[in-house]
């Protein structure tokens, strides 16, 4: 019920994923007309994989999270984690307010434990596949004991669910020298260069992000963030530019014409929605944050994570892993 068009996207989102994996059903919470409205005239076969659950409030894009804790008991962001922590669902996706859904999923499931926070975890794309990132947004700041709880649970979640043997892990820092980097950032080098299972191979660069030389790239919410938004904006950016010059002259038109097949599968390779949906690692349950402007393409993607991680066994790989 949050964010961009909602709940028509999500519920065509949705269904996408429904047609396409026959062995999934989708609970799907908030106000039952509106979503109705958007499921139109279904197959009963389909139809029979779908439930709509009732939920009488709305969590605002702007609500403060202890205000959505606190007073939206009957949020459709509420009673989809309670679906999850009752076991009627496997996972939970949300395009709603990040802060609202982080201290909600932290109080209705709480924490696996020896965790101290989630954190939000999705693949970008790299040279040489993907690179996995944590954290994108649930704490804004982070102490070095949880930078290295984000590196061990990024670990598993990149060997255990994406198949890499041994990941590469780096920390994010201004340079790559050791010498570099705040005291949380040095600190956290410092436990993560103890060992511990983790193959870490220390500091990287923004640029070193998109390289492939790592598998796993480690920071604090607010830092991710913001890296994640500006490659969102960058790759519309360029998206733009490119459509500009071929419609700026004959001779650029032209080009783009011969060029359409390579443009294709270079914007299908880099295309944000692809991407879209951070795994929240480190709760007692799954929970998939997807962008607040997705569209239905790009939620079905975040459902499909989801439906990925719970079939995985994301949850219990990470406490077996950790010690819980």
């Amino acid at each position: 019920m949050s964010g961009d068009r909602a709940p028509q996207e999500r519920v065509a989102g949705a269904l996408h994923v429904l047609r396409d994996d026959r062995e999934l059903c989708a609970l799907l919470v908030g106000q039952p007309e509106q979503i109705a409205s958007g499921l139109g005239a279904l197959p009963q076969a389909l139809k029979a994989r779908i439930e709509i659950v009732p939920a009488s409030q709305v969590i605002a894009m702007d609500e403060a999270p202890r205000t959505a804790v606190r007073r939206g008991r009957d949020s459709s962001m509420r009673v989809a984690l309670n679906l999850v922590k009752e076991g009627r669902a496997a996972a939970c996706v949300s395009a709603g307010n990040t802060g609202a859904l982080t201290a909600t999923s932290h109080f209705v499931l709480k924490t696996i434990e020896s965790v101290e926070r989630p954190a939000m975890m999705s693949a970008i794309p790299s040279a040489r596949g993907h690179t996995h990132m944590l954290d994108l947004g649930a704490n804004t700041r982070a102490t070095p004991l949880q930078l290295y709880q984000f590196a061990c649970m990024g670990s598993i979640v990149a060997r255990d669910l994406y198949g890499i043997e041994a990941p590469r892990v780096a920390l994010l820092n201004i340079g790559e020298e050791d010498i570099k980097g705040h005291e949380v950032v040095q600190a956290a080098h410092a436990l993560l260069g103890g060992g511990g299972g983790v193959r870490y191979v220390g500091f990287v660069e923004g640029d070193g992000i998109f390289s492939g030389e790592v598998d796993v790239v480690v920071t604090d919410g607010f830092t991710g963030n913001v890296a994640l938004k500006t490659m969102e904006g960058l790759a519309r950016l360029i998206a733009q530019r490119t459509r500009r010059e071929f419609q700026s002259s004959v001779r650029g038109a032209l080009a783009g014409w011969i060029a359409r097949p390579l443009l294709r599968r270079l914007a299908a390779g880099l295309d944000p929605r692809q991407y879209n949906g951070a795994c929240m690692v480190g709760l007692r349950g799954v929970v998939v944050k997807s962008h607040g402007h997705a569209d239905a393409t790009a939620f079905a993607r975040a459902v499909e994570l989801a439906a990925h991680a719970a079939r995985g066994g994301l949850t219990a790989r990470i406490g077996r892993a950790l010690g819980a």
